[in-house]
C-alpha cells in the first residue's frame, strides 16, 4: 500500500497532470513540472504523510524507523505537524502561485535532508528504502525544474 501511494503521488499523478495541462493549455515544460511536482509531491504527499503521522504515529515509528517505544510517537506527531505545514504550502501553490518556489525550496530541502538521513542509516527496511529513493528522486526533479 505504501509503495502504491508513493507511485501515485510522486510519479503517476504529477505526470498525468503535466500531460493534461500541456495538451490543454501548453506552457513551458519546466514550469509545468515544477507546478505539478510541488502540488503532488510536496503538497499531497507531505500533507497525507503529516495527517498519518499525527493520527497514527506508530506507523512511522515502527514501520519506517523500527522504533517500538510509544514515547517516540510524540516526536513523530511533531514531524507530522511540520509535514502538514509543508503540505499545505504545496497544495496552496495552485491557488497562490507566489507559494510555488518557496514550497519547492522548503519541500526540496526537507526531502534532501530526510533522503540523506535514510541513505546513511544502516539496516534500512524496505519501506525506508522506498522513502529514501522517492525523497531523493523528488529533490532531483524539483531542483532541475526550479533551475530551468
Amino acid at each position: 500500500m505504501y509503495l502504491a501511494a508513493i507511485l501515485v503521488l510522486m510519479l503517476i499523478a504529477p505526470l498525468a497532470s503535466i500531460l493534461v495541462e500541456a495538451l490543454v493549455a501548453g506552457g513551458p515544460l519546466a514550469a509545468l513540472v515544477l507546478k505539478w511536482f510541488v502540488f503532488w509531491g510536496v503538497g499531497a504527499r507531505l500533507g497525507l504523510a503529516g495527517l498519518k503521522q499525527v493520527t497514527q504515529p506508530a506507523f512511522t515509528a515502527e514501520t519506517i524507523f523500527e522504533i517500538a517505544d510509544p514515547k517516540a510517537q510524540v516526536i513523530v506527531q511533531e514531524l507530522g505537524f511540520a509535514n502538514l505545514a509543508f503540505g499545505l504550502m504545496g497544495l496552496l501553490s495552485l491557488a497562490f502561485p507566489a507559494f510555488l518556489l518557496p514550497a519547492a525550496v522548503a519541500g526540496g530541502l526537507f526531502y534532501l535532508l530526510a533522503g540523506v538521513m535514510h541513505a546513511l542509516r544502516a539496516g534500512k527496511t524496505r519501506t525506508e528504502t522506498i522513502a529514501m529513493v522517492s525523497d531523493l528522486g523528488i529533490v532531483a526533479v524539483l531542483a532541475v525544474a526550479a533551475v530551468l
